[in-house]
């Protein structure tokens, strides 16, 4: 089976946490603090692995947890930072934020790397809190919370030459008599139902990989037939070549069918008309397919190769070949990220810093806090110490959430949450 599309769980490691710890040697009266600093926790990386084509192995796998960093130890001595995730994916794996819709990594060479969550930074220990008014502080920082996100992986076949057009035009035919590719083939509409690669080697030494595409249908971009199924896997290609049935043996016209699949790709995405065609007509060696090429090369308005060939009896392979390596050789790569270059000017806005946090009441009366910025600190917070208590207090006053307390209306003994945590207002 071909996955081509799946969506996954990544969780990067939290840090480790700092430790509070005292030195206690002989002969050394003030010992002081000497907790050391958490380990930094893994970042989950994706890795290009050149030998893998689709992405099956997430079809069952859907979760990936990196390891935390190892928590601070006395003697001032640091916990170990984690040893990265790396996920291995076949080229072509376009990485998207499934929340926000933004492209993380576009993922095509071997062993190209892409950091999709990040792993929090190690909580410090006490050694890092001493000041002169206090030297000896039972204070240290839980490790950061390790990025956390739901990703979608797409998978754009690599190939340098697509094959398109109508089920059953013969594709899969061309492309196993020009490669040592055997896709399925059959007298029936989607025989092909995942794309098939093969390596085609012209007589002058010259190579390419073309991909025999699953066959398009009117309404393919909102979906129809196997739709964005097949649409997704041309984006990536540089040259495409239009196999057309000349015969018109299932009733249909050669030139309506050009048009239909040309407004499809359109349709889809507007950059796939900048690649570069050539028109096969397939299927030369059935009677009329000559009157028809004739009535189709009349009509043609754009200035299109066209290639009379025969897939079942090779005749007019040979020209089709040269004429697509030619074109590869003069046709730059598209990327599916199109950054337009601007000028570099920097503007500067005074805005007001977002607060961190926003609070709701819920039916009981209870005011919940949240927000990204004080759960991270609420969750470095280290609550089984008193100075730990008070410091995170000290900054819920200085990111101003008492007084927004106040005005959402809490008084003295009112319960607030925050996470699944509750504890009093108290004025």
């Amino acid at each position: 089976m071909f996955v081509d599309q799946v969506k996954i769980f990544v969780k990067a490691g939290d840090g480790g946490n700092g430790m509070v710890a005292f030195r206690r040697e002989k002969y050394v009266p003030n010992g002081g603090p000497a907790g050391g600093d958490g380990g930094k926790g893994a970042n989950v990386i994706f890795e290009v692995e050149e030998g893998l084509r689709t992405l099956m192995d997430f079809r069952f796998n859907k979760h990936f947890k990196a390891k935390r960093g190892e928590h601070g130890m006395s003697k001032g001595m640091h916990g170990k930072n984690s040893e990265d995730m790396i996920v291995k994916v076949p080229p072509g794996t376009v990485v998207t934020d499934a929340e926000t819709g933004q492209v993380l990594a576009d993922l095509v060479h071997h062993e190209q790397r892409a950091v999709i969550a990040k792993g929090g930074r190690g909580g410090r220990g006490n050694t890092r809190f001493a000041t002169p008014a206090n030297p000896a502080p039972e204070l240290s920082e839980n490790g950061e919370p390790g990025e956390e996100r739901e990703v979608v992986l797409e998978l754009k076949v690599l190939a340098d030459v697509g094959l398109v057009g109508f089920p059953s035009v013969g594709k899969s035919t061309l492309l196993s008599v020009v490669s040592a590719a055997r896709p399925k083939i059959a007298e029936y509409h989607f025989t092909t139902i995942t794309p098939n690669l093969g390596v085609v080697a012209v007589d002058d030494g010259r190579s390419f990989v073309m991909a025999d595409l699953p066959g398009l249908i009117e309404g393919a971009h909102e979906g129809v037939g196997l739709g964005h199924q097949f649409l997704r896997h041309i984006e990536r290609t540089r040259v495409i070549l239009h196999v057309i049935d000349m015969s018109g043996m299932e009733g249909r016209d050669p030139y309506e069918d050009f048009i239909k699949i040309n407004e499809e790709l359109r349709q889809y995405n507007l950059r796939l008309t900048e690649r570069p065609q050539i028109v096969v007509a397939n299927k030369m060696d059935i009677p009329g397919a000559e009157e028809n090429l004739e009535v189709f090369k009349q009509r043609l308005s754009e200035d299109i190769p066209v290639y009379p060939i025969s897939a079942v009896t090779r005749q007019g392979l040979k020209e089709v070949l040269y004429t697509t390596a030619d074109l590869l050789e003069n046709t730059p790569e598209f990327p599916l990220i199109h950054e337009e270059k601007e000028e570099s000017r920097v503007l500067y806005r005074h805005e007001k810093e977002e607060s961190g946090f926003y609070i709701t009441r819920d039916s009981a009366g209870t005011f919940i806090i949240n927000g990204p910025k004080i759960e991270k600190l609420f969750k470095m917070t280290d609550f089984t110490r008193d100075e730990s208590v008070k410091r995170f207090a000290r900054q819920m006053r200085s990111m101003g959430v008492d007084e927004a307390l106040r005005e959402k209306g809490a008084e003295h003994g009112d319960t607030i949450r925050i996470l699944k945590y509750e504890f009093e207002f108290i004025e």
